[in-house]
């Protein structure tokens, strides 16, 4: 009898040893899809705490930039204030000075009007005196007198130019007046032959003609219609002597001549 106890003691032990390896591995198959779960979940939760750092750093360097911009904004819109308020301070100035451009131009255009009439009056009294100047001179005059504008009330030609042109004629004038010049001439004798002569001007007060024997010789004056000559052939030997000088061909000395003062 105990024989066939110890006998079914050992079978119920083989059995609660076959009973609990069938246990666990019907655990471990049952558990199987739980551990798959949860690895899944870890490896979200992984993804998203990832997700989570990268969202961090690029929202710090996109704060960075923002906070960059925005400074700069503002500085633009304090530029701008300032702009605006300068203009708004400057409005009166402005105004001043429009007014003062505008009485500048009034004032300019009034003196260009008064220039316009004296360079008509002077060119109507330079057209008269033409005529009495030596006759060398109006040749020299001639181009910047053909500049001269023919209709002075009606002409197009600008103030300035023709200020410009008067102020070239005074020159030569006044070249000539303060200078000893000669110039090849032809003049008259008693017979109203054409004889050829040189002509001493000094300035526009006097002149002096010889030619070249020095038998034929006379003395001009500036009168209204023109110069005047009249021959005196005893001056021949003195104003050969002027020309020679004048041409560094003689020994400079005083020489006696004659003025006629009208």
């Amino acid at each position: 009898m105990t024989y066939g106890v110890e006998c079914l003691e050992v079978k119920f032990l083989s059995i609660r040893k076959v009973a609990l390896i069938s246990y666990t591995c019907l655990s471990l198959i049952a558990a199987e899809p739980v551990l798959d779960e949860t690895r899944s979940t870890i490896a979200k939760w992984v993804e998203a705490r990832q997700l989570i750092s990268r969202t961090r750093v690029d929202w710090q360097s996109d704060k960075e930039m923002l906070e960059q911009n925005i400074a700069l904004f503002e500085r633009e819109l304090k530029d701008v204030s300032e702009a605006i308020s300068k203009v708004g301070t400057s409005s009166t100035q402005v105004g001043k000075e429009r007014e003062q451009s505008e009485t500048g131009i009034k004032l300019s255009n009034e003196a260009l009007d008064k220039a316009k009439q004296f360079a008509a009056n002077f060119e109507s009294q330079l057209v008269t005196l033409v005529p009495r100047l030596p006759t060398p001179l109006q040749e020299i005059l001639k181009p910047l007198l053909n500049r001269l504008p023919a209709d002075r009330a009606m002409t197009k030609m600008a103030a300035t130019e023709r200020a410009q042109v008067l102020v070239a004629i005074l020159n030569e004038v006044d070249k000539f007046n303060n200078s000893v010049s000669i110039f090849n001439e032809k003049r008259k004798n008693e017979k109203l032959e054409e004889i050829a002569v040189e002509t001493v001007y000094i300035g526009l007060g006097a002149a002096y003609f010889v030619n070249g024997a020095g038998d034929f010789a006379g003395i001009g004056a500036p009168g209204n219609a023109g110069w005047e000559w009249t021959n005196k052939s005893e001056l021949g030997t003195a104003v050969k002597d002027v020309v020679r000088i004048y041409r560094n061909e003689g020994r400079p000395h005083f020489v006696s001549l004659p003025v006629s003062i009208k």
